[in-house]
C-alpha cells in the first residue's frame, strides 16, 4: 500500500469559529503590516471576520470578487496587495474567493505574471517559493477549496479555465464555521451541495483510490445525502449545515488526494465556454455520468472495483447498515436523479449549451486531466449521450 495525503496546516471546525480568525492570523504572520482579505460580492458578510482582525490589531485591505476569478482580477488584486506589502492573505467566501486568495498568496511570493505559472495556456512555471500564509474561510458548502492545493482562473480570451498548482498552495489554516452558511439561498445551497457530493463520489470511485480518502468519503457521503435536501428546504437548520460543511471539507481533502472523473472532465471546459457556475455544471452532469459509467463498466470491465464502490455509495445514500447493504451499482444513478429533481437542478441548456457545441466540448473534455481519473474510458458516443441527458 502506497499513498500520500495532503491537507491544510490546521483545520478549525465549528459554529462561531470565525471569531478566532484575528488572533490566528496575527500568529501566522506576526510581522505582516496588514492582511489582504478577498471576499465574495457582498463584503458585509465578512463583518465578523473583519471585527476579529480589528480586535487583534491587524490592519487589513479588502478586495470584493463578484464572479469566478479571471486572470484580469488576479492581476488587479495582485498589484494592490503588492503595493500594500501584505504578508498574509485571507479568503472569505465561496470557492471563487478562496481560489483567488490561494493564487495571490502564491503569486505574492513569486515574481512575474499569473499567466507565467498557469497550466495548459500559460508558461507552466513552477511556483518555486512557498506561498505566503493563507487562511481559507468558506461560506458555502461545496467547493472544498479550503483544503485543495490549486486555484482555478478563467481566461476570457481563450474561453477556458486553468489552474495554478503547488503543494504550498494549501492554506496554512482552514476555518470552517457552519454559521456562515446559514444565509445561503436555496439555489446556491443546492448547486454547491451537489458539487461537494460530486467531489466525494468521484474520488471514491476513481481509477487511483486512496484509503484515507475512502474513509473520509464513507463518513461524509451519508451526511451529504441526508442533509442536502434539509438545508435546501430549511436553510437555518444548523445541524444540517454542519453536515454539509463537513461533507464539503471532506470533498476538498478527497479531490486533493485522489482523482476526479468525467463529471469534472466535462464541467471544466464547459465552465470556460459558458457562464455557468461550476457547481451547477456538476449538479446537472452527476447522475448522467454515473449511469454512463456503470453501463460502460458492465459492458467492458465487469470485474472493475468501481462497480462495488457505486453500489456501496447507493447503500450509504439509503443509510443502510454495513451488515445489510443490498444496493446495486445501477441504483446510484436514479438516486442522484431524484435528488437533482428535489433540489430543482437546472439542465445545461438553461445556461446556453446547445448541441452545436457538443463536438468541441467533447474534444476538450477528452483532453482534460480529470478524465484520467474516471474508472473507465468513455467513448465519444457515451459522452454525447451524457450531454444529451444533462442538457
Amino acid at each position: 500500500m502506497r499513498f500520500e495525503f495532503a491537507s491544510p496546516g490546521s483545520i478549525v471546525f465549528g459554529p462561531g469559529s470565525v471569531r478566532g480568525a484575528g488572533e490566528a492570523a496575527k500568529a501566522l504572520a506576526p510581522d505582516s503590516p496588514q492582511a489582504f482579505v478577498v471576499t465574495g460580492r457582498d463584503p458585509s458578510r465578512a463583518a465578523a471576520l473583519l471585527a476579529s482582525l480589528d480586535e487583534a490589531g491587524l490592519a487589513h485591505a479588502e478586495y470584493a470578487l463578484g464572479r469566478e476569478p479571471r486572470f484580469e482580477e488576479a492581476r488587479e488584486a495582485l498589484a494592490l496587495a503588492r503595493d500594500l506589502s501584505c504578508g498574509l492573505v485571507i479568503g472569505f467566501g465561496g470557492g471563487s474567493a478562496l481560489d483567488l486568495a490561494k493564487a495571490l498568496a502564491a503569486l505574492l511570493a513569486n515574481p512575474g505574471d499569473p499567466l507565467d505559472y498557469a497550466e495548459v495556456i500559460g508558461g507552466g512555471r513552477s511556483l518555486a517559493k512557498p506561498s505566503l500564509p493563507c487562511i481559507a474561510i468558506p461560506t458555502t458548502s461545496g467547493t472544498g477549496s479550503e483544503a485543495t492545493r490549486n486555484a482555478v482562473l478563467a481566461s476570457s480570451e481563450r474561453g477556458v479555465k486553468v489552474s495554478l498548482r503547488s503543494a504550498t498552495m494549501l492554506p496554512r489554516l482552514a476555518i470552517v464555521d457552519p454559521e456562515l452558511c446559514l444565509g445561503l439561498p436555496p439555489d446556491v445551497t443546492a448547486e454547491t451541495g451537489m458539487d461537494a457530493l460530486t467531489q466525494l463520489l468521484e474520488p471514491f470511485s476513481c481509477a487511483s483510490p486512496n484509503p484515507l480518502v475512502d474513509a473520509l468519503c464513507r463518513e461524509a457521503l451519508p451526511r451529504a445525502f441526508r442533509s442536502l435536501p434539509t438545508v435546501f428546504r430549511e436553510g437555518g437548520d444548523l445541524n444540517a449545515r454542519e453536515d454539509m460543511c463537513f461533507a464539503s471539507l471532506s470533498s476538498g481533502l478527497a479531490l486533493a488526494n485522489a482523482r476526479l472523473g468525467a463529471v469534472h472532465g466535462l464541467a471544466g471546459p464547459l465552465g470556460g465556454m459558458l457562464p455557468i457556475p461550476h457547481g451547477a455544471a456538476c449538479a446537472a452532469l452527476l447522475g448522467p455520468v454515473v449511469k454512463a459509467n456503470v453501463a460502460a463498466l458492465r459492458q467492458r470491465a465487469k470485474a472493475h472495483p468501481a462497480l462495488a464502490r457505486y453500489a456501496e455509495a447507493a447503500s450509504l445514500a439509503r443509510s443502510e447498515p454495513l451488515s445489510d447493504q443490498s444496493a446495486r451499482a445501477e441504483d446510484l444513478g436514479p438516486i442522484l436523479d431524484n435528488l437533482a429533481r428535489e433540489l430543482g437542478i437546472r439542465g445545461l441548456g438553461s445556461f446556453g449549451l446547445d448541441r452545436k457545441a457538443f463536438p468541441d466540448l467533447i474534444l476538450k473534455a477528452e483532453a482534460a486531466s480529470s478524465m484520467r481519473g474516471n474508472p473507465i474510458v468513455l467513448t465519444k458516443d457515451e459522452l454525447w449521450a451524457i450531454l444529451e441527458e444533462a442538457i
